[in-house]
């Protein structure tokens, strides 16, 4: 291990000529990039196998984070900054004559995830490691990712992302702990000395192989582990009986197809037969993995929920439970009332969206076939629960006990199959937990009042503070001192300096420079110059119909008309940022997106607005291109339906690198408000109850809005009249979305709202102490909504975990006594 700039730039230079057989002359970015993550392997696996050990040896319980998505980014920059290495790195390869920017940028973001759940499951586990908490991730080891994107003619176009390419300097692959998966096949009981024995014979064995990547805590000497599984085909037997060479090749790319794709196209049953193997293969493999690791320890599995807790990230990986229970009575010969109590108490599922569509439902006739031992567990749950309700709850009559049953209607509901075997179910924003208790399942609350509870999300401040906007990290830590790179909550000390001129002259500053950077990317990948004086309003995330994106592109559409008719129209210049993916599948969505680029090239290009707007999409969004984003945006849009996202996390990486949020009253939105208060961030548009209202009563008609508002009408029309630069009938979809359908999300209601807040947002812009007061103001309130507090709150109150015994408890492990502090704040917020 090196232990200065010298033996760090020794080091380099002996593991490129050992490595790569190279000189620095002729050595490329990559090249260099693999010797640095070689490089740090050496301390890395070292505390790797010390955290273990220190687990093991203290018996701590430890948390099992389940997910479809590791939303990762590049990893070199951050296992630098999280061991202490990043300046003296910096530095040393400046002067060994290689640039560190274009290094960090060789290596590829990991195409494990899409969007906010994915992050958010990637910010967990760096708080995890970073509080010295004994929590790992299962997740999948995807060859292509979900895709990249490329924007061509306007168009979305999906290629295979190949993010593997050059193989991954960060993972180590683990044959020896492989564990088998099965599918379909015929399952049998047999009575042997009354013992019942279960035979699965004929099934199709798939070998999940582990890959281990080390999760790197800040500065702590913790390392815990994402074990991501790959999907092998299981030893030669079952090629050999192919006989032909091309049927065994068919056979292993059939079977390796279950880690090949971020969730595959369902829009047929091949695709969703596809994705439901997927999610078995995870879940089995990693609770395989559990209980092996469990019985190592302590012999048995009588105690597993004292020593495991295993946690359900969205209703993916909700076939944990029955998987769990097959081990327990198939393997252990347990009885159900134990199996069950287990269970029960080992599982805990977070809730992650209120869009039917997403809470998942498999066909039966799929299911079965496929999984049916897992079928006749799942059953045999079901039957269970209903014989319950029917007993204690006498009220519970029939036609609540079909709209709570796990199976019903030909379907599995995995949401119900969640909530029934989990000891806790939690929302993650305080109105989505609401509209979860009150309204999307009412009923199971009713039965179950004690699981629910609310955590609301977060985001590692690390990475998206000091990583992404070091200048601004920076100047908080000369303002108010390091304390809030471990306590996030002290960020609250940067209020008292918001209305400080010195303070704000060089948060302008800094924010200028962030712009300029983005400003040359924009160059570089558009070819499109942009005003550093103009509003940055940036709306990045994955794009769905209910995040509104089309709110978005109807005001540019307005704003545009309105420069039109008025040429003399003094307006703040404005450049309209968005980042976006759409499903290969949901043609609506990349509709979307056609007509973003196309009335980015229409306004552009047209010398009548005097470059007063310009819009900008930047293809393939992921957490590197976040990064160089957020810290430039002046304006954060956070503008879904009410009542439709579940939290966010976006609008947090933006507030807290200084961006004001123009939004809904929805998720986080909401939290968000009531810490900076109603003066700092813009809010307008319908209440959830006023949308659900809507939804009951059928009172909303779009056409009437279209009528009644020239300004809509004229959009309305513009998108199918020719006024675009495409066919007549290439937005009518959208305009048939918007209109013939009613609107679904509310856009055209929301549409005047949204316009004056736009206003009141370029007005507050203009004053510029005003609006650097308000920059100020987010920033200093982001740090309660740091993952380092929502995770400590999870290990307190959900799974029960514990950092060892090594740290002292009072000064180093001080995220959950803050976290309780920070939630009472905001219960007595919302209470006044």
């Amino acid at each position: 291990m090196f232990t200065d700039k010298q033996s760090f730039k020794q080091g380099v230079l002996e593991k490129l000529k050992n490595m790569q057989g190279k000189t620095p002359a002729r050595a490329t970015a990559l090249d260099v990039y693999k010797t640095l993550g070689a490089l740090l392997w050496e301390p890395a696996m070292e505390n790797w196998i010390a955290t273990r050990k220190r687990y093991r040896e203290q018996g701590l319980k430890q948390a099992y984070y389940f997910s479809m998505e590791f939303l990762l980014g590049r990893l070199l920059e951050s296992n630098l900054l999280n061991l202490g290495l990043l300046e003296l790195c910096r530095e040393g390869l400046q002067e060994l004559g290689f640039n560190f920017d274009e290094i960090t940028a060789a290596e590829p973001d990991a195409g494990l995830g899409n969007g906010g759940l994915g992050r958010l499951a990637a910010c967990f586990l760096d708080s995890l490691a970073s509080l010295n908490l004994p929590g790992h991730g299962y997740g999948i080891r995807y060859k292509y990712g979900l895709f990249e994107q490329r924007i061509i003619n306007g168009r979305q176009v999906e290629l295979p992302e190949y993010w593997l390419r050059d193989g991954n300097v960060w993972e180590i692959r683990r044959p020896e702990e492989a564990v088998e998966v099965k599918f379909g096949g015929c399952v049998s009981y047999e009575q042997v000395n009354g013992i019942t024995i279960l035979h699965h014979e004929d099934c199709e064995v798939v070998r999940a192989v582990p890959h281990d990547i080390p999760v790197i805590g800040y500065r702590n000497n913790t390392v815990n582990t994402l074990r991501l599984w790959n999907a092998e085909a299981a030893g030669n037997e079952r090629c050999a009986a192919l006989g032909c060479y091309r049927r065994v090749v068919d056979y292993k790319k059939a079977l390796e197809s279950i880690t090949e794709l971020l969730y595959p196209d369902d829009s047929n049953d091949e695709g969703k037969l596809l994705r439901l193997k997927q999610q078995y293969f995870l879940v089995s493999a990693g609770i395989q993995d559990i209980v092996r690791g469990v019985k190592t320890r302590c012999g048995s599995l009588e105690r597993l929920h004292r020593q495991a807790a295993v946690h359900i990230n969205d209703t993916h990986p909700a076939l944990a439970v029955p998987e769990l229970m097959r081990i327990l009575i198939d393997e252990e010969k347990m009885g159900w009332e134990q199996a069950w109590e287990i269970t029960t108490k080992t599982a805990a599922y977070t809730n992650h969206t209120t869009l039917v569509e997403a809470l998942e439902k498999w066909p039966v006739g799929l299911f079965q076939p496929l999984l049916p031992r897992i079928y006749s567990i799942v059953e045999e749950i079901n039957r269970r629960f209903c014989a319950g309700l029917a007993r204690s709850f006498p009220g519970c009559g029939p036609e609540k006990q079909g709209r709570m049953a796990i199976i019903g209607d030909g379907v599995i509901k995995m949401a119900h199959l969640a909530i029934v075997g989990s000891h806790s179910v939690n929302g993650v924003a305080a109105l989505h937990t609401e509209i979860l208790k009150q309204r999307e399942m009412n009923d199971f609350y009713a039965v179950y009042p004690e699981k629910f509870n609310n955590k609301t999300n977060g985001i590692t401040h690390r990475r998206w503070l000091m990583m992404a906007n070091p200048l601004l990290a920076s100047l908080v830590t000369e303002t108010i001192g390091p304390d809030w790179i471990r306590q996030p909550e002290r960020l609250a000390g940067l209020a008292a300096h918001a209305g400080d001129p010195s303070f704000q002259d060089r948060l302008h500053e800094i924010k200028r420079r962030n712009k300029a950077a983005l400003a040359r990317v924009i160059w570089e990948k558009n070819g499109l110059a942009v005003e550093l004086d103009s509003i940055f309003d940036v709306q990045v995330k994955r794009l769905h119909p209910y995040k509104r994106q089309l709110l978005n592109v109807l005001h540019i559409m307005d704003l545009y008309n309105r420069l039109r008719e008025n040429p003399g129209l003094e307006i703040t210049p404005r450049t309209f940022i968005f980042g976006a993916k759409a499903f290969p599948s949901f043609y609506l969505a990349k509709n979307i997106v056609k007509l973003i680029n196309t009335v980015a090239g229409t306004v552009n290009h047209d010398k009548r607005v005097r470059d007063l707007i310009k819009v900008v999409f930047m293809e393939n969004y992921g957490v590197s291109l976040a990064a160089r984003i957020i810290p430039a945006a002046d304006l954060s849009e956070q503008i879904s339906t009410a009542g439709k996202e579940a939290s966010g996390t976006g609008n947090m990486k933006f507030m807290l690198n200084g961006a004001v949020t123009v939004g809904t009253l929805d998720g986080a939105n909401i939290e968000i408000m009531e810490a900076v208060g109603p003066e700092n961030i813009f809010i307008f548009g319908l209440t959830a109850g006023e949308i659900f209202n809507y939804y009951l009563s059928g009172g909303y008609c779009s056409w009437d809005l279209y009528h009644r508002d020239p300004r809509l009408k004229k959009i309305m029309d513009g998108l199918v009249d020719g006024s675009l630069p495409v066919p007549g009938d290439e937005f009518r979809p959208i305009h048939d979305h918007l209109l013939a359908h009613n609107d679904e999300f509310f856009v055209l209601r929301d549409f005047d709202a949204y316009v004056k807040a736009q206003q009141a947002a370029e007005l507050a812009y203009r004053d510029r102490r005003r609006w650097l007061a308000m920059c100020g103001r987010n920033i200093a309130q982001a740090g309660q909504f740091s993952s380092d507090l929502t995770v400590a709150r999870y290990a307190a109150e959900i799974w029960g975990i514990r950092p060892g015994r090594r740290l002292r408890r009072r000064k180093q492990f001080p995220a959950a006594e803050s976290a309780r502090a920070v939630e009472s704040q905001r219960v007595s917020r919302r209470s006044s």
